[in-house]
C-alpha cells in the first residue's frame, strides 16, 4: 500500500512538472466538467481538434399534472456541435425546436488560473453569440436576430469547489413581447461541487436588470440545479430549471416560469466528444 501511494504521488508530481510553463506556473484544470454549468456556458473550451455533439432536452412543467405526466409528455430540444479550433478557442452551432432558432457562437479563453510563481487567481473566457428565430416567417430577417456577449470569470477553490461570475449583454432586435426592452443586462453566478471524480453538483442563477412579471415583460430570473455524470467520452447533465429555452436569448431573456409556483422543468444535456487528432484518437475529457 505504501508503494502504491508513493507511485501515485510521483505520477501527480510528474504531471504538475510537465504542465509548468517557462515562468513556473502550473495551470489549474477542470474548473467545470463541461462547457456548460447548466444552461449557461462555463469557462471551459473544447480541446483542439475535438468535436462535441450535444443534445439538450427540456420537458414540460412539473405542475402540469398527471394528465401531462408531470411534463414528460411535452419536450423541447436543442441539437448542437462545438469544435475546438485550438485549446483556447472554440466555435459552435445549434438548432432549437423552441422558436426554431439557429444559433452560432464562439468562446476564447484569455486567462487561465494557475498556481506557482506568478500565479493567476482566476480563469477568464470571452463568449459571443448570435442567432435567428425563424418561427415567424412574416418578420423581416433583421427583426429575427439577437446578439449576446459574456465575460466568464471562474475560480477553482481546491479540488471540489468552483464558482463562476458571468456578466451578460443581450440585445434582441425585436423582443417577443411588445414593449419589452431590446437591451437586457444580466449577471449570472454559477457553481460546481465535486462529489467524486465523475460526479458533481451544479447550480446557476441569472439576475436580469428589469422589473419581473410585468405586462411588458412577463418574465422571471433563471435558476437551475443539477448533477453532472462523466463516463469517459460522454457527459450526462441532469437538472431542474424554471427555464424552457436553452440559449441565452431564451433562458436569460424569456424565462416565463417561477420556482415559487412550481413552474419547474426537468431536463438533461448529453455530450459526446469525438477526436480528430491523429496523434491521439481517444477523446480528451475536460477532467483530464
Amino acid at each position: 500500500m505504501v508503494c502504491t501511494t508513493n507511485l501515485y504521488a510521483q505520477d501527480d508530481l510528474l504531471n504538475e512538472l510537465s504542465q509548468q510553463d517557462s515562468s513556473g506556473r502550473v495551470p489549474v484544470t477542470a474548473t467545470f466538467k463541461s462547457t456548460r454549468v447548466v444552461n449557461g456556458h462555463s469557462v471551459e473550451t473544447m480541446k483542439k481538434k475535438h468535436l462535441d455533439f450535444r443534445i439538450s432536452h427540456r420537458f414540460g412543467r412539473l405542475n402540469s399534472g398527471a394528465y401531462q405526466f408531470f411534463g414528460l409528455d411535452q419536450a423541447t430540444m436543442r441539437m448542437g456541435f462545438e469544435y475546438g479550433v485550438t485549446d483556447d478557442l472554440m466555435v459552435g452551432v445549434g438548432r432549437s425546436t423552441s422558436q426554431k432558432v439557429y444559433d452560432f457562437f464562439g468562446k476564447y479563453k484569455v486567462l487561465k488560473q494557475s498556481s506557482g510563481a506568478g500565479s493567476i487567481p482566476v480563469s477568464v473566457t470571452l463568449f459571443g453569440g448570435t442567432g435567428v428565430a425563424t418561427v415567424n416567417k412574416e418578420l423581416e430577417f433583421q427583426d429575427k436576430l439577437y446578439y449576446s456577449a459574456q465575460v466568464l470569470i471562474a475560480r477553482k477553490f481546491g479540488e471540489r469547489l468552483s464558482l463562476q461570475l458571468s456578466p451578460t449583454y443581450l440585445f434582441r432586435n425585436r423582443p417577443e413581447t411588445r414593449g419589452d426592452e431590446k437591451l437586457l443586462l444580466a449577471v449570472g453566478i454559477g457553481g460546481r461541487y465535486k462529489l467524486s471524480k465523475r460526479v458533481s453538483l451544479n447550480g446557476e442563477y441569472f439576475y436580469t436588470a428589469r422589473e419581473k412579471n410585468t405586462p411588458t415583460a412577463p418574465y422571471y430570473d433563471s435558476m437551475s440545479f443539477g448533477v453532472d455524470i462523466e463516463t469517459g467520452g460522454h457527459v450526462f447533465q441532469l437538472h431542474f430549471t424554471n427555464s424552457l429555452g436553452m440559449i441565452e436569448k431564451q433562458f436569460i431573456g424569456e424565462t416565463a416560469g417561477t420556482w415559487g409556483k412550481g413552474d419547474i422543468h426537468y431536463g438533461f444535456n448529453i455530450s459526446r466528444t469525438f477526436s480528430f487528432d491523429k496523434k491521439n484518437k481517444r477523446p480528451k475529457s475536460i477532467e483530464q
